[in-house]
């Protein structure tokens, strides 16, 4: 491939060919972090957490054992929700209030999802390697996301 741009191009092309059309969410996502996990390179963990309860919960991932639940506004992944922004953390270990779930994780990339206009949950992406994350990967995951938002209900 040239560049990111079109390795997200195609990435978004497949997660449209395997959640399209089927209205099974809880396969969809657990298809959809396999396909990342595969198809990223450098991470060491691809996954879902959605809202329940007040608190984010663990769903479909790709990777080592995780954290099973994280509280808004603690962690990448509850300070994405809070925010409702995308986080971009170069150096997990110097952001305040890190959850460690998994200790070999150095960079880490978070993408809240929306359904209807509230925060459902958030895509959650690690890395091994200290700033893997770029704008090339937030512009294609960000693109990523609204897929799924169009596709799983």
């Amino acid at each position: 491939m040239k560049d990111m741009s079109d390795f997200y191009d195609l990435l978004i092309q497949q997660a449209e060919a395997l959640i399209g059309g089927v209205p099974y969410p809880t396969a969809n996502y657990a298809n959809l972090s396999a396909l990342l996990y595969q198809s990223l390179p450098e991470i060491n963990w691809a996954g879902f957490y959605f809202i329940q309860d007040g608190k984010l919960v663990l769903g479909p991932f790709q990777g080592k054992l995780a954290c099973i639940e994280i509280e808004i506004g603690k962690g990448v992944c509850g300070t994405a929700v809070f925010r409702n922004e995308t986080q971009v953390v170069k150096n997990v270990h110097e952001f305040p209030g890190h959850i460690a779930c998994d200790g070999a994780s150095m960079s880490e990339i978070v993408i809240p999802i929306h359904r209807i206009g509230a925060i459902i949950g958030v895509l959650d992406i690690d890395s091994p390697v200290e700033g893997r994350f770029k704008e090339d990967d937030r512009l294609g995951l960000e693109k990523l996301i609204s897929v799924i938002e169009k596709h799983i209900l």
